[in-house]
């Protein structure tokens, strides 16, 4: 009887000692820290690309003209992503038209939602649900005048030793009547992992 008592409680003890040594901790950390758990592109490097052609979009001499006396409509089409890595262009775009509708000089259209809008503007006249009184009216939606579009690429080298990667985001603003560029820059990144020397 003891040997089965002395069985059950270092059982029971292996069980409580191997779920107290499993608990994780969850803590909040700062959104805009400089992450460096890997090499790939990640949470700063997407910040950093986005606020740095935000803001040399917005400081350019040619949108200061543009923007002089009106706000001109944009859409932004979804970034190319030419790495070989999975990479969410859209939160990229993202994060820039929310920076330039911040600075109150352009207004955008969502391409991505315009079937949406679309769908809506029928229901209101086709279902017999809305007061045609009050339904929006067809026609009225206005178009773009400038396209924002890029390219996000990388070059990746390793070795035993070392890991190299090098991206490059480029962003170009196209006037649509036209089709001249009215402005373009490119931003770059390189990051580097070296394997830890084991020893003295």
């Amino acid at each position: 009887m003891n040997k089965l008592a002395l069985v059950t409680t270092l059982g029971l003890t292996l069980v409580i000692a191997s779920g107290c040594a499993n608990k994780s901790v969850v803590r909040y950390g700062d959104a805009t820290a400089v992450e460096t758990t890997d090499i790939n592109f990640g949470s700063t490097d997407l910040q950093k690309v986005a606020a740095q052609m935000t803001d040399s979009l917005l400081l350019s001499p040619v949108v200061g003209t543009l923007t002089q006396n009106t706000r001109p409509v944009i859409f932004i089409e979804r970034l190319k992503n030419k790495t070989s890595e999975h990479i969410d262009t859209e939160s990229i775009t993202d994060s820039i038209s929310t920076k330039l509708l911040r600075s109150g000089k352009f207004r955008f259209i969502d391409m991505g939602r315009v079937e949406a809008a679309r769908e809506q503007l029928k229901f209101q006249h086709d279902g017999g649900m809305v007061d045609p009184s009050k339904a929006l009216q067809f026609g009225r939606q206005v178009g773009a005048q400038y396209m924002l579009y890029g390219n996000l690429s990388s070059i990746v080298k390793s070795n035993q030793d070392k890991s190299d990667v090098y991206y490059k985001f480029t962003l170009r603003l196209m006037d649509l009547e036209s089709g001249l560029v009215d402005w373009a820059d490119e931003t770059e990144i390189r990051k580097t992992k070296t394997k830890a020397s084991v020893g003295w």
